[in-house]
């Protein structure tokens, strides 16, 4: 039983980093993109042009992307993170 549940434990550590790592990319990426939007809203603005409006709208759902992603891997983070739990807690009954 505790070798089963050492192998569940090293596969979700797994996931959890992997998870992590994916996390701390993307929210570099959140950056990077939240300039752009902001560089592409402000020469709309200036410009007035549909081509500038164009390309601030598709800034925004790059942007708008990258969160709704930043939000699913935090949400999977938390449930890997009770599932170590729970397998320590059976570890150590």
């Amino acid at each position: 039983m505790r070798y089963l549940i050492e192998r569940k434990l090293k596969r979700v550590s797994t996931q959890l980093a992997s998870a992590r790592e994916d996390l701390r990319v993307t929210a570099e990426h959140i950056v990077h993109f939240a300039e752009i939007e902001d560089d592409t809203r402000l020469r709309s603005i200036v410009s007035d042009s549909p081509l500038e409006a164009h390309e601030y709208a598709e800034a925004r759902g790059d942007l708008a992307g990258l969160i709704r992603r930043r939000d699913e891997l935090v949400a999977e983070i938390a449930r890997l993170e009770r599932r170590q739990d729970e397998l320590l807690d059976e570890w150590n009954a």
